[in-house]
């Protein structure tokens, strides 16, 4: 077996106004902001300045139009540009999908491009297509800054463009688990380089049937990556896949570790036959 190539993790450099926080300041902003902390997490950043991101991130934020970072973003972002394995437990809607992407555009830029016929460095693996989609969106908005190319990668759709991008080179794929297996198997692409690993919406995945998957492709990944899992709820079955991958890691909480809907998205429930559901 060759030896790993050695790759930088931590690109974290506090803000001096982090650094210089009282204790009783940080747990009053982690009491207003309903952050919860298991193990030694840096303080939390209170703003976009303070996450000192390189410029091509910064700018990024700034055409989004975006005024203060979430309560998971404000305390994932320390964790995850430390280069630190992670769990976040928030419910949808809560900007996770911004608490990873911006940290793995960083990861990937200081690292070498990604060459025809090489692995990408980030995988982002999630449960359903649409999900995947949502997330390749986000990473569509932030990566063109520092030209990050993205696929997006699930079933139930033709293989040929899916398998094309990925042969030309990526860094980031986006996948569900059943598709990428595939495509690992065939040879297609592979998980080499991979040094940045995110688990999305882990407990619906593995409601789903998806564990034997998950695990099939964590173990093609060297052991040396940083993962960061997210999910909504904390069952006995993310503790376990959190305790066998992440040895090592700071969970955070964002309200409270009850299932509930999140109240600050309007849902609507359309009842309608199946031959509706296109024009719908």
């Amino acid at each position: 077996m060759k030896p790993l190539r050695p790759f930088k993790k931590n690109f974290y450099l506090a803000h001096v106004n982090v650094i210089n926080r009282s204790s009783f300041e940080v747990d009053q902003y982690r009491r207003a902001k309903q952050i919860t902390v298991e193990g030694e997490a840096p303080n939390p950043i209170q703003n976009f300045t303070e996450a000192n991101f390189p410029d091509y991130v910064m700018s990024s934020i700034v055409k989004q139009g975006y005024d203060s970072p979430t309560a998971i973003q404000a305390q994932s972002w320390p964790i995850a540009m430390s280069g630190k394995n992670m769990v976040g437990i928030a419910q949808t809607g809560s900007g996770k999908t911004l608490a990873y992407i911006l940290p793995g555009i960083v990861h990937i830029n200081n690292q070498q491009q990604v060459t025809r016929g090489e692995g990408p460095v980030a995988l982002v693996l999630a449960p359903t297509r649409e999900l995947a989609q949502q997330i390749q969106q986000v990473a569509n908005e932030f990566g063109s800054t520092s030209f990050i190319r993205n696929t997006c990668i699930f079933g139930g759709a033709p293989k040929g463009p899916q398998a094309r991008d990925l042969e030309r080179g990526v860094e980031i794929v986006i996948a569900t688990p059943g598709r990428l297996i595939d495509f690992l198997e065939r040879g297609i692409t592979n998980l080499d380089r991979c040094t940045y690993l995110v688990l999305d919406e882990a407990d619906r995945m593995l409601d789903m049937g998806f564990e034997p998957q998950i695990r099939k492709i964590i173990e093609q990944i060297r052991p040396d990556r940083q993962i960061l899992m997210w999910s909504a709820t904390w069952p006995k079955e993310v503790k376990k896949l959190s305790a066998d991958f992440l040895e090592d890691y700071i969970m955070i909480n964002i309200g409270s570790l009850q299932l509930s809907a999140n109240h600050n998205i309007l849902q609507i429930v359309d009842v309608c036959q199946e031959h509706e559901k296109e024009s719908k």
